[in-house]
């Protein structure tokens, strides 16, 4: 049944530029939950159909992401435009399609192998270090745990537009002693000029202390959700 199997993952941070927005709005926005997490080191490759001259290209494709960490080599290629794709692995695939020797495409080794391109620079990453979190995420909410394993909670939530909200929907964490791990603000899709918060919790929303702290900020916003729960990897 499709309700009991993962539908695929998603970027959801990077270590070394943050929240992944697009995938926080798409959570937000679907019915998908997250029920495991994992994290990867990201190597950046610069790719084309065959060996070109670094000063030749015209066009490097990658996705946001890869673009935003890759910021030392795009400014060492001021002729080249810089044109983003739905996924790393897209820009590969439209620069292998369209075979124009001028352009090139960020993205991974498994990329090179899919489309056949030629690597013009391994790791062109800002960060060499750089690692990648991922959800993978299902049709449902899925509160299964194992007792012996430490939990993540990531959830969502609105406030009143009054002075002193965020404070009210923040203090059950301190008074409660629940250690919160991220918190970031993303404007609400479809309305201008309107916020939302999304953050990661330590624990599961069936621990006591965890189920009492959201039923507290449950009280006292306009809108909670959880995006799901899932054991804690740390790199």
């Amino acid at each position: 049944m499709l309700g009991h199997v993962e539908l695929g993952v998603l970027p959801i941070e990077s270590s070394v530029s943050g929240p992944v927005a697009e995938t926080h709005d798409l959570l937000f926005d679907s019915p998908l939950a997250a029920f495991a997490q994992t994290i990867l080191p990201i190597r950046h490759l610069l790719v084309a159909p065959g060996p070109i001259p670094l000063g030749e290209l015209r066009v490097i494709r990658s996705h946001p992401a890869a673009l935003e960490q890759c910021r030392r080599l795009l400014s060492g290629l001021p002729d080249a435009a810089v044109v983003a794709a739905a996924t790393t692995a897209d820009a590969a695939r439209i620069v292998s399609e369209e075979g124009d020797a001028t352009q090139a495409a960020i993205t991974s080794m498994r990329a090179v192998e899919l489309f056949g391109l030629h690597v013009l620079e391994h790791d062109v990453g800002d960060h060499p270090e750089a690692f990648t979190r991922f959800f993978a995420i299902a049709t449902y909410l899925r509160l299964k745990r194992d007792q012996d394993v430490p939990y993540r909670t990531s959830f969502s939530f609105v406030t009143d537009h009054r002075p002193g909200s965020l404070h009210s929907a923040l203090e059950p964490f301190a008074r409660l002693e629940v250690d919160l791990h991220q918190l970031v603000s993303r404007p609400i899709p479809h309305t201008p000029w309107r916020y939302r918060f999304d953050a990661v919790l330590a624990g599961h929303p069936l621990d006591p202390i965890v189920r009492e702290t959201l039923q507290e900020i449950r009280a006292s916003t306009r809108q909670l959700r959880l995006f799901g729960s899932y054991p804690a990897e740390e790199q």
